[in-house]
């Protein structure tokens, strides 16, 4: 049975903005208390900004990619998205100025990782859905853990890669197996990995054992739906499928 987190909701403070890559901003808080939100990694919160009046702005949904032993909440946001229609909209947080406050409610969620339990896992990630696996990947490091785990990244463009630092370090920190897959590739971006979106040929060539291992995925609706089909064709047991979706294209 998997133990439930009580939720909570305290202020916080925007204390870091990076772009981090051409789409993607990372985006920093410090909680007024200075005391960590409890939670497992893959969960996501609830963030509201407050305006000069103090009344709130509406609540929108982060997975989380901070370590659960840090207090420092980290999220990635889109810059610009469409959200589904014609007009493209620009994030809040894209203007939002350093010390401006907000409210973080949460966590929420069941998808879960506890690295005590999975020893042998494939993470499969889309865009910004990278999120609580960047989380998963620093508990495994900071408590030693010692989990056998392939990562199969899908991205728009060369630079897009959240993290790629990070990524890089812990293919010697941890062992980490990444495949990063480029769906929009150019004739002059100079990318000789994968291209394409992810397929059933493409885990298995990168991920042989994977019918072994706990799979988790994170990204859009219909990328979610894919990459379920082609591990249950590659002989997962479904119980063994976690995932979290989100609305904005890779």
């Amino acid at each position: 049975m998997v133990e439930t987190i009580p939720t909570s909701e305290k202020l916080y403070k925007l204390i870091k903005k990076v772009d981090e890559t051409p789409e993607v901003l990372t985006v920093m808080f410090q909680p007024d208390d200075g005391v960590a939100m409890a939670f497992d990694p893959g969960m996501f919160i609830m963030i509201s900004g407050i305006d000069s009046a103090g009344k709130r702005y509406v609540a929108r949904s982060f997975s989380i990619a901070s370590d659960p032993a840090e207090a420092v909440m980290e999220l990635y946001i889109v810059k610009k998205s469409h959200a589904g229609t014609s007009i493209e909209h620009t994030s809040h947080f894209v203007e939002s100025k350093l010390g401006d406050r907000y409210y973080i409610k949460g966590p929420y969620g069941q998808f879960r990782f506890n690295p005590r339990e999975n020893k042998k896992v494939l993470f499969v990630a889309g865009g910004t859905g990278l999120a609580p696996f960047i989380s998963m990947l620093r508990q495994i490091k900071n408590t030693g853990t010692g989990n056998d785990v392939d990562l199969l990244y899908s991205i728009k463009y060369p630079t897009e890669i959240i993290r790629k630092a990070e990524l890089e370090g812990y293919a010697k920190e941890i062992g980490l197996k990444t495949t990063i897959t480029v769906t929009r590739p150019a004739p002059d971006d100079g990318w000789s990995g994968e291209k394409g979106h992810i397929h059933e040929e493409m885990i298995k060539r990168h991920s042989p054992d994977v019918a072994d291992r706990a799979c988790y995925i994170c990204g859009p609706v219909a990328f979610v739906k894919a990459i379920k089909e082609a591990l249950i064709s590659l002989g997962v047991k479904p119980e063994r499928i976690s995932a979290d979706v989100w609305d904005t294209g890779i």
